[in-house]
């Protein structure tokens, strides 16, 4: 099992990442999780959120339990560990 499934355990139940909301400011996608920590990510990592207008980016609703993120107004889903996998390649 690599590093960072064994790292990413101690998140919800069962291993799973659950999300509350979602913000966005210039820059940011920001993800409220369910035991109220945040991560992070340049809107710019994801094409369709970056070229979307702010209305659409609103427009959002989780998804699978919580654990993803969908706006239907661009079909554009996300899964939120995802998010956590591409900010450890980048940085890494």
């Amino acid at each position: 099992m690599d590093l960072l499934k064994l790292n990413l355990k101690g998140f919800g139940m069962n291993g799973l990442i659950k999300g509350k909301e979602v913000h966005f400011d210039e820059e940011y996608l920001h993800v409220k999780l369910e035991d109220n920590r945040i991560i992070s990510t340049p809107i710019s990592w994801y094409e369709p959120l970056k070229n979307a207008s702010i209305t659409q980016l609103k427009d959002y609703k989780l998804i699978c339990l919580n654990t993803g993120i969908e706006w239907e107004s661009i079909d554009y889903h996300l899964n939120i560990e995802n998010m956590l996998e591409s900010s450890l390649k980048k940085v890494a």
